[in-house]
């Protein structure tokens, strides 16, 4: 093998914090708190205390490969875990409280945590679940002395107290950077969740790539507000990408509220917010109701699904970019930003809409193609619909423990499950999930571009379609409708502002409206849900 002259460097993701910690350390990590209150620390703090937590790690017997859980929303603290845990040589691995209740019982055990950190929210799930788990041995309650349960049927201890008892200079585990970091499983829709294992270098690299201009274009004077929580596939990179440029980071805890959100947004100053469309929705309401803005905000990065034209201009009337992404638990996330080319956005706002309602492009680490059912290489010409495939350093290798046999196909490609267009100039957009796109008289319906449609029209707050059994069509698209708050908007009316809108074989054989459309743990559109809901709901045969 030929070697170069340079350092062998390893990249951990230790390093991250220890560079924003000795050149920002003053830059300050503000969350709200599960106390109800406003805490303010600095990464000079979180990584001394980030030692601590390591520390105590190593005393109480965990060896480097072990899973350590968190059940936590985003907070100091749980950042301090977050390093604290692969900084020792564990493996942190955060556990979406979301799912359905099995579904974390069978990831904790599947992962084989040896300890795990719980957020207050999360006592009374614990407690109830704690007979069902199998090898976590000891509970750690993310609070002070003062917020302790005065009676549990868990022996909890205090994090508080227990991180005082490490060491804030023991320094941190020397690992090759291709050891595992962080274990993140997906959100299970269909059969068990699989585990997805990042490494440190993974995470270092994808920490750096996010910084780049044409994705975050973070760095030390941005104020980011990642609402995408940790256990969402790291919430976006972010806490690692913050450290990286040394960014100031701002934590909403366990608060989802648009006032909350609003309140942080516009008194920290946060000029990058990222968080799934459901949460921007609910601040358009908010907004519209309060006639309010939001301060220094001038970018969103949306992803979990596309995103709605109408929400889109919504924000550009209030200055605030909304930059659509595409990622997956088993991209680390990202793999696509819509951060415009030079000759996108000289276009006319009408004509450089049709750019921005796509996923954008491939952030460089990311190779992307279509291919079709036959593994045949497809066009990249916007039109030509096939299966996303990616690859690349932060991309998956395969499931923990193997979970799924051979993922990657023989060129090293992962099927991401999603059919997609890519355009001449590298811009991918989400036809549908293969499971979700609707197959009408031989021609695909994507029920993603439809939903986003739907939505524009007056009175809609939220839209979701489904594909059922047709005797003639094979299948037909159910428009599921929520009404906004207030509003009387009828099937004509939607029929009517349809009509110029899509090619006339796309409308609806059938809309409903309903009060509520089900949502998964990360905020998409649960599909298998409304199915179940409406299965025996039949279509006209004419």
């Amino acid at each position: 093998m030929i070697h170069g002259a340079m350092q062998d460097w390893p990249l951990l993701v230790w390093k991250l914090i220890d560079h924003a910690a000795l050149n920002h350390g003053r830059r300050e990590i503000v969350s709200w708190t599960c106390e109800g209150v406003l805490h303010r620390s600095n990464w000079a703090e979180v990584r001394r205390r980030a030692r601590q937590v390591a520390s105590a790690l190593r005393r109480f017997g965990i060896q480097p490969g072990d899973r350590v859980g968190t059940l936590a929303w985003n907070t100091h603290r749980h950042v301090e875990c977050w390093y604290g845990i692969s900084g020792m040589g564990g493996v942190a691995h955060t556990i979406n409280p979301r799912l359905f209740e099995d579904q974390i019982v069978y990831i904790a055990n599947h992962a084989e945590d040896r300890l795990l950190f719980l957020d207050l929210t999360f006592v009374g799930l614990v407690e109830k679940l704690a007979p069902r788990f199998q090898t976590i041995e000891r509970y750690v309650l993310l609070t002070d002395r003062a917020h302790m349960p005065a009676s549990s049927s868990i022996d909890f201890l205090c994090y508080e107290d227990w991180v005082a008892e490490g060491d804030p200079d023991e320094p941190w585990t020397e690992l090759p950077e291709t050891a595992p970091a962080g274990l993140c499983y997906t959100s299970g829709t269909t059969g068990n969740p699989k585990g997805v294992e990042y490494t440190h270098r993974s995470n270092v690299l994808h920490a750096m790539a996010a910084c780049m201009t044409d994705v975050f274009a973070a760095g030390a004077r941005s104020v980011i507000l990642p609402i995408a929580p940790m256990y969402h596939a790291n919430a976006w990179s972010i806490p690692y990408t913050a450290a990286a440029c040394g960014a100031k980071l701002v934590l909403n805890g366990p608060a989802f509220d648009a006032p909350t959100l609003r309140k942080l947004i516009v008194e920290e100053g946060v000029d990058l917010a990222l968080a799934v469309p459901t949460v921007w929705l609910t601040m358009r309401q908010h907004l519209e109701k309060t006639g309010g803005d939001l301060g220094r905000l001038r970018r969103t990065g949306v992803g979990g699904s596309a995103v709605p034209q109408a929400l889109i201009e919504f924000y550009d009337r209030l200055g605030v970019r909304v930059v659509q992404l595409w990622g997956m638990t088993e991209l680390s996330p990202l793999g696509t930003v819509g951060t415009p080319l030079p000759e996108v956005a000289d276009l006319p706002y009408e004509e450089e809409m049709k750019y921005r309602i796509k996923q954008g492009r491939p952030i460089f680490g990311v190779e992307m193609c279509l291919k079709d059912e036959e593994g045949r290489m497809l066009p990249r010409d916007g039109k030509t619909f096939g299966r996303l495939m990616v690859r690349g350093p932060w991309v998956v290798a395969r499931y923990f423990k193997g979970e799924g046999g051979q993922i990657l196909d023989e060129d090293g490609w992962f099927d991401t499950g999603d059919i997609a267009t890519i355009d001449e100039l590298g811009y991918m957009q989400i036809v549908d999930r293969a499971k979700d796109v609707i197959k009408s008289g031989g021609e695909w319906i994507s029920s993603i571009d439809l939903e986003n449609i739907a939505v524009g029209c007056p009175g809609i707050a939220e839209a979701a379609v489904i594909g059922l059994p047709h005797p003639k069509w094979d299948e037909r698209p159910l428009l599921i409708l929520v009404r906004k708050e207030g509003a009387q908007v009828t099937e004509a009316d939607v029929r009517a502002y349809l009509a110029d809108k899509i090619a006339k074989w796309w409308m609806p054989d059938a809309i409903e409206f309903v009060d509520e459309i089900p949502h998964t743990a990360t905020g998409k559109i649960r599909k298998t849900a409304l199915r179940e809901m409406f299965r025996n709901y039949r279509l006209a045969a004419a």
